[in-house]
């Protein structure tokens, strides 16, 4: 008992210091953060749907890859999330967008001992909360992984035993489960708890897959007219295999054709894991023209399958590109027949790869269309502007 008893106590404060609070992040940030006040976007309610700005812009900014939640346990951990929010914050300061998209493995769920992933997930969105700009988000392959016990855990004389809170406690014990949280919990938790949130948990009967879903950007003067729309798809990943299933390639088919039937106005794709098409284009090497970017360190890590959805996306004059992250080297764009393949740029401290961090831009201007794209770092710095439609 003498020697489990450092481990008891470990494990006992690891666990209700997560549970009684919010991430210890946050806290710490708001003081490291740049003396600057933050500024406040003036944001439409959800009702009124996105619209262009009153300049004709509608500027995206991308945040791929922030994998909040690691190594709770260690002081490296929590510090990668305070990094994650310092990029993000930078981003938004200097970009001021109109929309943000979270790109998946938002957090690292095998690697977080508790039921309610969630607080880590409320804690990744809340620079873009905190400026007033909307969001949506799509899920990747490590935002519902089944927790991962640390090896260090086993260790002579055993596993530590688990305090859990008392029977007679608001909390039940379910939340000493590491069973993670699912997809479906996830998102009905952020839109539940956010009225700047725009993400859906899709049509159930392409569930497992949850973030399936579609928004519409309006013109600045007419709210009811369509300048572009925008489709999230899950690549799956974490509790089922990393594809793109034929159900939801003929979901976009039919939603496609649904409400923009005669391909006039102009689509852009978000998901996580890329398709086997990214490694048809990967430069060799160095990045060249016609292809643009400033890092190629490793090979497209693609989906398991194909099931259609590229030749659908292909086939469709008004697909202008599609944008992944997962792949935490690379931050390349390249044509693809007609449309373009772009990963983002790898945001968050956790996760893989020393690469410096930043997040891709897209601004869309409405007369004339026009779709350009950027990498703001967190540095301040920008490069590998591109056009990818006009």
């Amino acid at each position: 008992m003498e020697q489990l008893f450092p481990h008891f106590i470990v494990l006992s404060f690891i666990f209700l210091y997560i549970l009684f609070q919010s991430p210890p992040t946050v806290g710490f940030l708001r003081e490291a953060h740049s003396p600057s006040p933050i500024r406040l976007k003036t944001s439409q309610p959800k009702d009124n749907g996105l619209r262009f700005n009153g300049g004709g812009s509608f500027k995206v900014a991308l945040f791929a890859d922030l994998h909040f939640g690691e190594d709770a346990w260690t002081d490296w951990g929590p510090q990668q999330d305070v990094n994650s929010i310092k990029v993000m914050s930078t981003v938004l300061d200097l970009e001021t967008p109109d929309f943000v998209i979270y790109l998946g493995d938002v957090i690292t769920a095998n690697n977080i001992p508790i039921a309610n992933a969630s607080l880590y997930w409320d804690q990744a969105l809340s620079p873009t909360r905190a400026r007033g700009i909307p969001w949506a988000s799509v899920f990747g392959n490590h935002d519902d992984a089944p927790f991962e016990w640390p090896m260090e855990w086993f260790s002579v004389p055993g596993i530590p035993p688990l305090h859990c809170p008392a029977t007679n406690s608001s909390y039940s014990e379910e939340y000493c489960s590491f069973r993670g949280t699912q997809r479906i919990e996830l998102m009905k938790n952020e839109i539940e708890h956010n009225n700047l949130s725009f993400s859906k948990t899709g049509p159930k009967d392409l569930w497992p897959g949850v973030s399936n879903y579609v928004l519409q950007v309006a013109s600045s003067s007419d709210p009811e007219s369509r300048i572009l729309t925008m489709y999230f798809l899950d690549s799956g990943g974490g509790s089922y295999p990393e594809v793109i299933s034929s159900a939801q390639a003929e979901w976009f088919q039919h939603k496609s054709q649904e409400i923009n039937p005669d391909s006039s106005v102009p689509e852009i794709i978000f998901w996580h894991i890329p398709s086997r098409a990214y490694k048809n284009v990967a430069p060799w090497f160095a990045i060249h023209k016609p292809c643009v970017g400033s890092i190629n360190k490793e090979k497209v890590a693609a989906q398991e399958a194909e099931f259609g959805i590229m030749n659908l996306l292909v086939k469709r004059p008004s697909v202008k590109a599609i944008f992944v992250g997962h792949n935490h080297g690379l931050d390349w764009c390249c044509p693809y027949n007609k449309l373009w393949l772009c990963f983002a740029r790898h945001t968050g401290y956790g996760g893989y790869g020393n690469w410096p961090r930043g997040a891709r831009i897209l601004e869309i201007t409405e007369q004339p269309f026009s779709i350009k794209s950027w990498i703001r770092m967190e540095d301040g710095g920008k490069h590998s502007e591109v056009l990818l439609s006009s």
